[in-house]
């Protein structure tokens, strides 16, 4: 079942509408047109009670004035750009700097700040949720008018899909991805510490004080970034490693194992509910961020619930942070006549 309300409107009197895709069993994805936010996702644990277990807030205006991208698509660049500036065949293009001197999750004003077209449809249990976007040319300093289109699909497997197109009419950089917030006990059941995690990766990218890549993947073996086994997320969170000197906490790329196609490449569980959510992407690389700049001042999240450090963990399906000035990572640009598509998937089961 798929219904589209009301919700509020921007603080410039845009009115925004939020969907909500309900599968035969009760679980449930609500999705904003204010910049695609997955605002929850209702999903059972082993003895079928319903808990929302991503972040959000009950109003727009705490999506505007709060940090995080809680929920958000990110675009046109998800993470870091050194500088604020790259390079695109002998042009230099600048960027907002808007983490200065770098360029964060698309400037000043990005894909999360936006109101999206929408249009929804079902085919059999699968149901569907289309946005789409037209940026344009030199928006937030990127070259070429850029035609987004992302589709949101949930079934009655509880697995939901997140499809991103792209076109351009002009050579451009584009890396889109989701910034969901998840705490797989409920948003409101504390911090994540007590969720494991495995990922399949080998290579971490190395960072400078800044979390922008040197250009050096490391080996994650003997590292607090070894998740290749199952593993708790605070059993290394705090951990005294060159690799987390410059922050408080997992806030790094991960290189995947990957070869193109989707596949399975993380599995993220909590301990206490036995609820488990599966990562399937034909993406290179995921960053994992455990919330450890979280502004616990804030505006409480979704019914009064004080915001915390460390109280979720976002899998952020992507191409490595900086990559237009990384020759040597998976490329990230789209030129024209070719069609920018990538997909992620998040499955749940308890």
């Amino acid at each position: 079942m798929i219904t589209k309300v009301f919700f509020d409107k921007t603080p410039n009197g845009k009115e925004v509408y939020k969907y909500t895709l309900k599968n035969d069993i009760g679980a449930s994805v609500e999705i904003l047109t204010l910049g695609g936010i997955i605002r929850a996702i209702n999903m059972p644990d082993k003895n079928g009670v319903l808990a929302d277990v991503v972040c959000g807030y009950d109003d727009v205006k705490s999506y505007f004035i709060n940090g995080g991208y809680q929920g958000a698509l990110i675009g046109r660049f998800g993470n870091r750009i050194k500088g604020s500036s790259f390079t695109l065949d002998g042009v230099e293009y600048k960027l907002f700097d808007n983490e200065s001197p770098n360029h964060l999750h698309g400037g000043k004003e990005g894909f999360d700040k936006k109101i999206w077209d929408d249009k929804s449809y079902q085919i059999e249990d699968n149901m569907f949720l289309e946005l789409s976007y037209f940026s344009k040319d030199m928006e937030e300093g990127y070259p070429g008018n850029l035609n987004v289109k992302v589709i949101y699909s949930f079934n009655n497997d509880n697995a939901l899909s997140i499809r991103y197109l792209a076109t351009t009419d002009k050579k451009t950089v584009i890396n889109l991805t989701n910034h969901a917030y998840f705490n797989l006990g409920g948003y409101d059941s504390g911090r994540i510490e007590n969720h494991s995690l495995w990922i399949d990766a080998d290579k971490v990218s190395e960072v400078d004080n800044k979390l922008i890549p040197t250009g050096i993947e490391l080996s994650v073996e003997n590292t607090p970034f070894d998740f290749r086994k199952e593993k708790l997320i605070g059993k290394d969170i705090k951990a005294d490693n060159v690799l987390l000197k410059y922050g408080q906490g997992y806030d790094h790329n991960f290189i995947l194992n990957s070869n193109g196609a989707i596949k399975h490449i993380a599995t993220l569980k909590d301990t206490t509910t036995k609820r488990e959510m599966k990562v399937y992407t034909n993406q290179p690389c995921i960053q994992i961020y455990a919330a450890n700049c979280i502004n616990e001042e804030d505006t409480p999240f979704k019914n009064g619930v004080l915001q915390k450090k460390r109280c979720a963990v976002c899998l952020e399906t992507q191409h490595a942070p900086d990559s237009p000035n990384q020759k040597n990572f998976p490329s990230c640009e789209l030129d024209v006549g070719e069609l920018y598509d990538y997909t992620t998937v998040f499955k749940f089961n308890s």
